[in-house]
C-alpha cells in the first residue's frame, strides 16, 4: 500500500450513486465467479486457494462548481504490458457512452481491494490527460459483518513535499449518497431478493428483520434530532423557524393515533393470529420432513426384500 493523507483539502463535494457501487460489485462478482470456474475446470486445486481478483473500469457523472456527482460507471480492460488501463478500450466506451448520456464526463476510475496501491498511481497519472484531477473510488470486497459503514472510499490525488521531494499522493475525500426514484426502487429490489441458493426460511426471515431493525434505528434516530432541535427551538437557544414548525405540525398530523384500546385488542389478535400461521408452517414442515423419511426408508427396504425375497414394512 502506498502513503496517504488523511483527508483532502480540495474542498470538493461529492455525491456518490447506488448504482455505481452495484456495478463494481457486479463486475467483481462476476470476474471472481469465472475465475473459480477456469480454475476448477483446468484441475488446479480448489477455487478458495485463488487470491481475490481486481477489477478497473470508469465513472462517470458531473461536476457543477465545487460538487462532483458520480452516477454512472462502466467496465475497462486492464493493460499489463503498460501496467495501466487499455487505452484503446477506453476511448472505444468513451464514444459509445457519449452518444447514450450526452452530458457525462469521464470523472475517474474505479478498482477493487481493501486500500490503494502503490501501482495505482500510475494508472490514475495516466487519466489526467482526459480529467485533471481524476477521482479513484475503491470497493473492499471483504465482507465485515462488524462494519456499518459502506466498504467504498473515494481518493483524490494532491501533490506533497515528502523528504524534500514532490510526490502525488491519494488523499481520503469525504462523500454522500445520492439517489433518485429509480435507484431507491431497484435498490429496494435488490434487498429483497432471495439468495441464488435459496437460503433457509430462517436465514431470510433473519435478514428481513434486520432490514426492520435498521429502518426503525434510524427513524427513531432522525425523530430524535427532530425532538432536540425543537426542544433548542422552544428555549431560545435557536431562533424560530415558522416554515419548519409547520412542515413538523404536517408530519405529526399523518401518524395514525394508535394509542388506544381498539388498537392493542386488534394488534394482538393479528399477532396471535401470525403465531398461529408460523406455528402451522413448522408443523407442515415437520409432517414433510417425515413424509421423506419413511419413503427414504421404504425405497431402502424394498431393495434389500428384493434381494431377500421379502416385502415392505411401511
Amino acid at each position: 500500500s502506498m502513503a496517504e493523507a488523511a483527508s483532502s483539502s480540495s474542498g470538493l463535494t461529492f455525491k456518490l450513486h447506488p448504482l455505481v457501487i452495484l456495478n463494481i460489485s457486479d463486475h467483481y462478482t462476476r470476474v471472481k465467479s469465472q475465475a473459480a470456474q477456469h480454475h476448477l475446470a483446468t484441475g488446479n486445486g480448489g477455487a478458495g486457494d485463488l487470491p481475490p481478483p481486481r477489477v478497473y473500469g470508469c465513472v462517470i457523472g458531473v461536476q457543477r462548481g465545487r460538487t462532483v456527482e458520480i452516477f454512472n460507471s462502466f467496465e475497462l480492460l486492464y493493460d499489463p504490458s503498460t501496467h495501466s488501463l487499455d487505452r484503446a478500450f477506453l476511448e472505444k466506451k468513451q464514444e459509445l457512452y457519449k452518444k447514450v448520456f450526452p452530458n457525462f464526463y469521464i470523472l475517474g476510475w474505479y478498482s477493487t481491494g481493501s486500500e490503494a496501491q502503490e501501482s495505482d498511481m500510475h494508472i490514475h497519472k495516466a487519466l489526467m490527460d482526459i480529467n485533471e484531477n481524476p477521482v479513484y473510488v475503491l470497493l473492499n470486497p471483504a465482507i465485515n459483518p462488524a462494519q456499518k459503514d459502506l466498504p467504498v472510499t473515494i481518493y483524490e490525488s494532491e501533490l506533497h513535499v515528502i523528504d524534500g521531494s514532490p510526490q502525488l499522493i491519494f488523499v481520503r475525500s469525504s462523500y454522500t449518497i445520492e439517489t433518485v426514484e429509480a435507484e431507491r426502487i431497484s435498490v429496494d429490489h435488490v434487498a429483497h431478493l432471495k439468495p441464488s441458493d435459496g437460503g433457509s426460511a430462517a436465514t431470510q426471515l433473519a435478514a428481513h428483520l434486520t432490514g426492520i431493525h435498521s429502518a426503525i434505528k434510524m427513524l427513531n434516530s432522525r425523530i430524535r434530532v427532530l425532538h432536540e432541535y425543537l426542544v433548542a427551538m422552544q428555549k431560545g437557544d435557536i431562533p424560530c423557524e415558522n416554515s419548519l414548525l409547520r412542515q413538523v405540525s404536517s408530519l405529526l398530523r399523518r401518524l395514525p393515533a394508535i394509542e388506544s384500546g381498539k388498537f392493542q385488542d386488534d394488534f394482538l389478535m393479528e399477532y396471535n393470529d401470525t403465531l398461529l400461521v408460523t406455528y402451522l408452517a413448522m408443523l407442515t414442515n415437520c409432517s414433510s420432513a417425515m413424509n421423506e423419511l419413511v419413503d427414504k426408508i421404504n425405497t431402502a427396504y424394498d431393495r434389500h426384500s428384493r434381494r431377500g425375497g421379502r416385502t415392505g414394512f411401511i
